[in-house]
Protein backbone atom coordinates (compact mmCIF):
# COMPACT_ATOMS: atom_id res chain seq x y z
CA UNK A 1 0.00 0.00 0.00
CA UNK A 2 1.30 3.13 -1.00
CA UNK A 3 1.32 6.46 1.02
CA UNK A 4 -0.60 8.20 -1.91
CA UNK A 5 -3.29 5.97 -1.25
CA UNK A 6 -3.66 7.08 2.12
CA UNK A 7 -2.66 10.71 1.36
CA UNK A 8 -5.88 11.77 2.68
CA UNK A 9 -7.07 12.18 6.37
CA UNK A 10 -10.66 11.59 5.29
CA UNK A 11 -9.80 8.46 3.30
CA UNK A 12 -7.41 6.55 6.12
CA UNK A 13 -10.47 4.78 7.86
CA UNK A 14 -11.50 3.41 4.70
CA UNK A 15 -7.84 1.97 4.13
CA UNK A 16 -8.06 0.86 7.81
CA UNK A 17 -11.67 -1.00 7.06
CA UNK A 18 -10.13 -2.41 3.92
CA UNK A 19 -7.24 -3.55 5.06
CA UNK A 20 -8.44 -5.84 7.71
CA UNK A 21 -11.14 -7.43 5.96
CA UNK A 22 -9.32 -10.74 5.57
CA UNK A 23 -10.02 -10.47 9.83
CA UNK A 24 -13.35 -11.37 9.01
CA UNK A 25 -12.66 -14.83 7.88
CA UNK A 26 -12.07 -15.42 11.42
CA UNK A 27 -14.03 -12.99 13.38
CA UNK A 28 -17.81 -14.76 11.71
CA UNK A 29 -17.66 -17.57 11.98
CA UNK A 30 -16.07 -17.10 16.35
CA UNK A 31 -19.43 -14.96 16.62
CA UNK A 32 -21.49 -17.25 15.35
CA UNK A 33 -20.41 -19.59 17.72
CA UNK A 34 -20.26 -17.08 20.68
CA UNK A 35 -24.05 -16.51 19.80
CA UNK A 36 -25.36 -20.29 19.44
CA UNK A 37 -23.38 -21.09 22.85
CA UNK A 38 -24.69 -18.01 24.91
CA UNK A 39 -28.02 -19.29 23.95
CA UNK A 40 -27.84 -22.60 24.12
CA UNK A 41 -26.36 -21.47 28.18
CA UNK A 42 -29.73 -19.71 28.52
CA UNK A 43 -28.65 -15.99 27.43
CA UNK A 44 -31.01 -14.29 25.19
CA UNK A 45 -29.96 -13.16 21.97
CA UNK A 46 -30.07 -9.46 22.62
CA UNK A 47 -28.10 -10.89 26.31
CA UNK A 48 -25.45 -12.50 23.68
CA UNK A 49 -25.29 -9.41 21.71
CA UNK A 50 -24.67 -6.58 24.53
CA UNK A 51 -21.86 -9.13 25.76
CA UNK A 52 -19.79 -8.96 22.69
CA UNK A 53 -21.21 -5.20 22.38
CA UNK A 54 -19.50 -4.44 26.15
CA UNK A 55 -17.28 -6.76 26.96
CA UNK A 56 -15.69 -7.38 23.18
CA UNK A 57 -13.30 -10.04 24.51
CA UNK A 58 -13.10 -13.38 22.48
CA UNK A 59 -11.84 -16.02 24.33
CA UNK A 60 -12.82 -14.34 27.92
CA UNK A 61 -16.48 -14.54 26.75
CA UNK A 62 -16.96 -18.02 26.22
CA UNK A 63 -15.08 -18.52 29.72
CA UNK A 64 -18.08 -16.01 30.97
CA UNK A 65 -20.76 -17.36 29.27
CA UNK A 66 -19.71 -21.24 30.59
CA UNK A 67 -19.09 -19.91 34.25
CA UNK A 68 -22.61 -18.32 34.52
CA UNK A 69 -24.22 -20.92 32.76
CA UNK A 70 -22.27 -23.37 35.61
CA UNK A 71 -23.69 -21.61 38.51
CA UNK A 72 -19.90 -19.86 39.15
CA UNK A 73 -19.94 -16.99 41.48
CA UNK A 74 -19.68 -13.62 40.54
CA UNK A 75 -16.30 -12.52 41.79
CA UNK A 76 -14.62 -15.85 40.24
CA UNK A 77 -16.17 -15.07 36.67
CA UNK A 78 -15.01 -11.44 36.70
CA UNK A 79 -11.52 -12.61 37.88
CA UNK A 80 -11.06 -14.95 35.42
CA UNK A 81 -12.50 -12.72 32.70
CA UNK A 82 -10.23 -9.76 34.34
CA UNK A 83 -7.08 -12.26 34.91
CA UNK A 84 -7.56 -13.84 30.33
CA UNK A 85 -7.42 -10.35 29.51
CA UNK A 86 -4.48 -9.26 31.27
CA UNK A 87 -2.60 -9.62 28.01
CA UNK A 88 -3.46 -6.32 26.70
CA UNK A 89 -1.17 -4.68 29.14
CA UNK A 90 1.24 -5.80 27.11
CA UNK A 91 -0.32 -4.97 23.80
CA UNK A 92 -0.67 -1.46 24.55
CA UNK A 93 2.72 -0.17 25.22
CA UNK A 94 3.84 -1.62 22.36
CA UNK A 95 1.34 0.31 19.96
CA UNK A 96 2.19 3.26 22.42
CA UNK A 97 5.35 4.55 20.30
CA UNK A 98 3.21 4.84 17.30
CA UNK A 99 -0.14 6.51 18.53
CA UNK A 100 -0.33 10.46 17.84
CA UNK A 101 -1.68 12.67 20.23
CA UNK A 102 -5.25 12.48 20.53
CA UNK A 103 -8.13 12.10 22.95
CA UNK A 104 -9.71 9.43 21.31
CA UNK A 105 -6.91 7.19 21.35
CA UNK A 106 -8.22 5.74 24.92
CA UNK A 107 -11.80 5.17 23.92
CA UNK A 108 -10.38 3.35 20.48
CA UNK A 109 -8.84 0.58 22.80
CA UNK A 110 -11.91 -0.86 23.17
CA UNK A 111 -10.97 -2.16 19.57
CA UNK A 112 -7.73 -3.60 20.49
CA UNK A 113 -8.08 -7.46 20.18
CA UNK A 114 -5.40 -10.19 19.08
CA UNK A 115 -5.84 -9.54 15.27
CA UNK A 116 -6.06 -5.95 15.75
CA UNK A 117 -2.93 -5.37 17.47
CA UNK A 118 -1.30 -8.03 15.32
CA UNK A 119 -2.18 -5.99 12.43
CA UNK A 120 -1.76 -2.47 13.81
CA UNK A 121 1.80 -3.12 14.84
CA UNK A 122 2.80 -4.17 11.11
CA UNK A 123 0.87 -1.57 10.08
CA UNK A 124 0.88 1.66 12.00
CA UNK A 125 4.92 2.54 11.76
CA UNK A 126 4.65 2.55 7.49
CA UNK A 127 1.58 4.98 7.99
CA UNK A 128 1.80 9.13 8.27
CA UNK A 129 1.45 10.75 11.80
CA UNK A 130 -1.76 11.70 10.10
CA UNK A 131 -3.25 8.88 9.11
CA UNK A 132 -2.84 6.49 11.91
CA UNK A 133 -5.92 7.53 13.68
CA UNK A 134 -7.55 7.53 11.07
CA UNK A 135 -6.51 3.99 10.07
CA UNK A 136 -6.86 1.92 13.41
CA UNK A 137 -10.34 3.71 13.91
CA UNK A 138 -11.28 1.99 10.35
CA UNK A 139 -10.02 -1.08 10.90
CA UNK A 140 -11.11 -1.71 14.75
CA UNK A 141 -14.35 -0.46 13.90
CA UNK A 142 -15.01 -3.23 11.08
CA UNK A 143 -13.58 -5.76 13.42
CA UNK A 144 -16.31 -4.96 16.20
CA UNK A 145 -19.32 -4.61 13.82
CA UNK A 146 -18.30 -7.95 12.35
CA UNK A 147 -18.13 -9.67 15.56
CA UNK A 148 -21.43 -8.29 17.21
CA UNK A 149 -23.03 -8.83 13.33
CA UNK A 150 -22.06 -12.61 13.95
CA UNK A 151 -23.07 -12.80 17.49
CA UNK A 152 -26.43 -11.82 16.28
CA UNK A 153 -26.65 -14.37 13.58
CA UNK A 154 -25.24 -17.23 16.00
CA UNK A 155 -27.90 -15.85 18.52
CA UNK A 156 -30.96 -15.68 16.43
CA UNK A 157 -30.39 -18.35 14.09
CA UNK A 158 -27.32 -20.49 15.08
CA UNK A 159 -30.07 -23.45 15.43
CA UNK A 160 -31.61 -23.48 12.85
CA UNK A 161 -27.84 -23.54 10.98
CA UNK A 162 -26.80 -26.17 12.90
CA UNK A 163 -30.27 -28.03 12.63
CA UNK A 164 -29.66 -27.57 8.42
CA UNK A 165 -26.65 -27.97 8.01
CA UNK A 166 -25.22 -30.86 10.99
CA UNK A 167 -21.65 -30.33 10.06
CA UNK A 168 -21.59 -26.71 10.92
CA UNK A 169 -22.78 -27.94 14.65
CA UNK A 170 -19.04 -29.71 14.62
CA UNK A 171 -17.14 -27.12 13.31
CA UNK A 172 -17.96 -23.79 14.89
CA UNK A 173 -16.41 -25.17 18.20
CA UNK A 174 -13.34 -25.45 16.55
CA UNK A 175 -13.53 -22.12 15.54
CA UNK A 176 -11.98 -20.40 18.34
CA UNK A 177 -9.16 -22.76 18.55
CA UNK A 178 -8.23 -22.39 14.98
CA UNK A 179 -7.95 -18.74 15.23
CA UNK A 180 -5.62 -18.51 17.89
CA UNK A 181 -3.71 -21.17 16.18
CA UNK A 182 -3.31 -19.26 13.45
CA UNK A 183 -1.84 -16.55 15.48
CA UNK A 184 0.62 -18.18 17.40
CA UNK A 185 1.74 -21.15 14.26
CA UNK A 186 4.25 -18.28 13.01
CA UNK A 187 6.20 -18.24 16.32
CA UNK A 188 6.71 -22.14 16.36
CA UNK A 189 9.74 -20.96 14.26
CA UNK A 190 11.95 -19.92 17.08
CA UNK A 191 13.31 -22.71 19.71
CA UNK A 192 13.04 -20.09 22.61
CA UNK A 193 8.82 -19.52 21.26
CA UNK A 194 8.10 -23.39 20.51
CA UNK A 195 9.28 -24.66 23.89
CA UNK A 196 7.42 -21.57 25.67
CA UNK A 197 4.31 -22.36 23.44
CA UNK A 198 4.68 -26.24 23.98
CA UNK A 199 4.90 -25.47 28.27
CA UNK A 200 1.43 -23.76 27.33
CA UNK A 201 -0.79 -26.36 25.99
CA UNK A 202 0.79 -29.22 27.70
CA UNK A 203 0.08 -27.87 31.06
CA UNK A 204 -3.19 -26.62 29.66
CA UNK A 205 -4.41 -29.82 28.57
CA UNK A 206 -3.38 -31.93 31.44
CA UNK A 207 -5.40 -29.12 34.01
CA UNK A 208 -8.34 -29.63 31.31
CA UNK A 209 -7.97 -33.35 31.45
CA UNK A 210 -7.78 -33.65 35.34
CA UNK A 211 -11.08 -31.42 35.52
CA UNK A 212 -9.61 -27.79 36.15
CA UNK A 213 -11.15 -26.73 32.93
CA UNK A 214 -11.78 -23.11 34.94
CA UNK A 215 -7.85 -22.38 35.79
CA UNK A 216 -6.66 -24.09 32.48
CA UNK A 217 -5.85 -21.42 30.76
CA UNK A 218 -4.70 -18.87 32.68
CA UNK A 219 -2.34 -21.24 34.73
CA UNK A 220 -1.24 -22.40 31.37
CA UNK A 221 -0.69 -19.07 29.96
CA UNK A 222 1.50 -18.06 33.75
CA UNK A 223 3.64 -21.04 32.94
CA UNK A 224 4.37 -20.32 29.30
CA UNK A 225 5.59 -16.50 30.28
CA UNK A 226 7.48 -17.76 33.07
CA UNK A 227 9.41 -20.18 30.53
CA UNK A 228 9.89 -17.55 28.05
CA UNK A 229 11.18 -15.04 30.24
CA UNK A 230 13.43 -17.59 32.22
CA UNK A 231 15.08 -19.13 29.05
CA UNK A 232 15.65 -15.06 28.27
CA UNK A 233 16.90 -14.70 31.49
CA UNK A 234 19.46 -17.95 31.26
CA UNK A 235 20.52 -17.21 27.65
CA UNK A 236 21.50 -13.37 28.58
CA UNK A 237 23.48 -14.75 31.62
CA UNK A 238 25.43 -16.82 29.26
CA UNK A 239 26.20 -14.39 27.34
CA UNK A 240 24.70 -16.66 24.38
CA UNK A 241 22.43 -15.01 21.85
CA UNK A 242 19.23 -15.32 22.54
CA UNK A 243 16.32 -15.56 19.68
Amino acid sequence: MSLQATSSPSRAWLTGMREAIPLLGGYVPVAISFGLIATQAGFSAWEAVLISTLIYAGASQFLFVGMVAAGGPLWLVVAMTLLINVRHVVYAPNLAPWLTSSRWWPWLMHGLTDQVFAVAHARLPQLPASQRLGWFTGAALLAWLSWIGGTALGAVAGGELVARWALMGEILPFALPALFLVLIAPRFTSRRWSLALAITIGIALLLTMSGLTNVAIPLAAVCGALCFYSVKFVTTGKGERHE
